[in-house]
């Protein structure tokens, strides 16, 4: 009697698909890659190789390649309980919200089986601002795998955006017990809340800091714990911290400053006072987008959420909608050949449709901010294009956030930011910036004469109302004595900020430079020796 044979072709299938998660697994992605390519050619019947290469792509960062894999995927197999999920995540990592978005809806009500499933739908729907969505599937998935670390910090991270901080704490003290190297765990539990002498973590973070190996990981570790040490006004000890993990943080990184001056500078050019008003009445009349800019931690979070508890605004966080639709717009210029750089970029977008990109601006934004009479775009970096904004959106109001710089600066410098702002690491490139962002301000200023409303930090901590009136009244609204109660907000918040904003108004965080003054001396020289004012 012989023995049963698996069929051939579909063992030799499987064994290509074991292979490709084996190269992968290895970090050899070119091998992976051709594990791929072998098993899609000569087995494109064989449903679980689509699915799996699908994976692998995105996991190569090569959206487009995954997308295409699904899709053959659902063209053999049109209910694979995984396929919906891995397509809608797909067209999330290109961009492509408004594809995705009734994906993710209708996978929300789906019978999914595993907590892989409903961790990744629980990340889409936070990618897309649906938080408390995102909160029930992170507990299931917490719930089916409760001994995986990973599951107990994502859960951490979408309660403290919709302010749940003991809640999350609690998680996040799971998540540090299951996995007691997790730097980022550690890191998020620092900056839960204000550290006591009776209640932190810093022997723990001291301990997790002896035993890491990984530059990242320790550069995380030292954020912690500079956090933490700042909170227990050990100012030598804190900036000691912060200094030796922006280094480790800055050391990890390809950066030049002096390209980032330099587009700044080109963007002032550029967009001189007869390019920024010539035929701006063309754009969208559209008086919906409330820009509020300026560098990150000045402020923005707070004037986000003093607009977003009127009844006619909606908060609708950092979009990023406007720098895609201009980059897009730009690429598809018939000049736009080749690779080109940031300057080049610049010179191309004079030249754009900007009735056009006024339109995409707003056929791009979320629904909750689509159906609002008004809606807060808090995206620090929109400073960059607001000449842009103006010929785009004339009647759209924009507010600029301005902050003592030491102030300023010192915040930048102790945030630990996931992959933006690389000028914060190191206080000679964050000094390089900061006055190339001071002159461009200038500019725009001078270019766009009564266009900008100007809030000072300082001033809206020290008097709420009537700063908060002003704010108001520039933006054409009525007041409402709901915007003065903003920590009282049930809105997520996703930003640095995101425990702060749940506290009301407080000066804690004006002059805070003055505990590192010795430290920061060399970057107050430069910043004087720039033109800025430090008095």
């Amino acid at each position: 009697m012989k023995s049963f044979q698996p069929n051939t072709p579909l063992r030799a299938a499987q064994a290509l698909e074991q292979r490709a998660w084996q190269c992968l697994k290895a970090g050899q992605p070119r091998e992976a890659i051709e594990c791929c390519r072998r098993l899609n050619q000569h087995h494109p019947d064989y449903a679980s190789g689509w699915y799996s290469c699908s994976q692998i792509a995105l996991q190569l960062g090569k959206p487009a390649a995954a997308l295409q894999a699904v899709d053959n995927l659902l063209q053999l197999q049109p209910k694979h309980p995984g396929a919906q999920l891995q397509r809608a995540n797909c067209l999330m990592r290109l961009g492509r919200e408004a594809e995705a978005r009734p994906l993710v809806a209708a996978l929300d009500d789906a019978p999914l089986q595993s907590a892989y499933q409903h961790a990744t739908l629980a990340l889409l729907l936070s990618r897309l601002d649906e938080q408390e969505r995102a909160l029930a599937h992170y507990r299931h998935a917490a719930t089916l795998e409760p001994e995986v670390a990973e599951h107990h910090y994502n859960l951490a991270s979408v309660l403290r955006f919709v302010g749940g901080t003991g809640d999350a704490e609690a998680a996040l003290d799971t998540a540090i017990r299951l996995a007691p190297d997790d730097a980022e765990a550690h890191k998020l539990r620092a900056d839960l809340r204000r550290q006591s002498p009776q209640s932190n973590h810093i022997p723990q973070l001291e301990a997790a800091l002896k035993r890491a190996k990984d530059p990242r990981q320790i550069a995380t570790l030292h954020y912690a714990l500079g956090k933490e040490l700042e909170d227990l006004e050990r100012w030598p000890e804190a900036f000691a911290a912060l200094n030796k993990g922006a280094r480790q943080r800055r050391a990890l990184m390809r950066y030049e400053v002096a390209d980032d001056v330099d587009t700044l500078d080109t963007i002032a050019r550029v967009y001189d006072r007869d390019t920024v008003t010539a035929e701006a009445a063309v754009g969208s009349d559209s008086e919906a987008p409330l820009f509020v800019v300026g560098l990150p931690r000045t402020g923005t979070t707070l004037v986000e959420r003093i607009l977003g508890m009127h009844s006619r605004v909606h908060a609708a966080g950092e979009l990023n909608q406007f720098a895609l639709c201009m980059s897009r717009a730009v690429a598809q210029l018939p000049q736009a050949r080749g690779k080109l750089s940031k300057q080049q970029r610049v010179a191309l977008s004079a030249r754009l449709d900007f009735a056009a990109l006024g339109r995409d601006y707003l056929a791009s934004i979320p629904p909750a901010a689509a159906a609002a009479p008004h809606f807060v775009d808090k995206m620090p970096l929109n400073f960059l294009y607001l000449g842009l904004i103006h010929r785009a959106l004339p009647r759209a109001r924009i507010i600029h956030l301005r902050r003592h710089p030491l102030d300023a600066c010192f915040a930048i410098y102790k945030t630990l930011f996931a992959d933006a702002y690389p000028f914060s690491y190191d206080l000679d490139e964050l000094a390089a910036y900061y006055l190339a962002y001071h002159r461009l301000m200038a500019h725009w200023e001078a270019v766009l004469p009564g266009a900008i409303h100007t809030v000072h930090y300082e001033q809206l901590v020290s008097d709420l109302e009537p700063h908060s009136r002003a704010l108001l009244e520039y933006c054409g609204l009525p007041w409402e004595d709901a915007c003065l109660d903003f920590h009282r907000s049930a809105a997520a918040s996703t930003t640095a900020s995101a425990s702060q904003v749940r506290e009301p108004v407080h000066r804690r965080s004006v002059g805070r430079w003055r505990h590192f003054a010795r430290e920061l001396e060399p970057l107050a020289e430069r910043l004087r020796a720039g033109g800025v004012a430090l008095d």
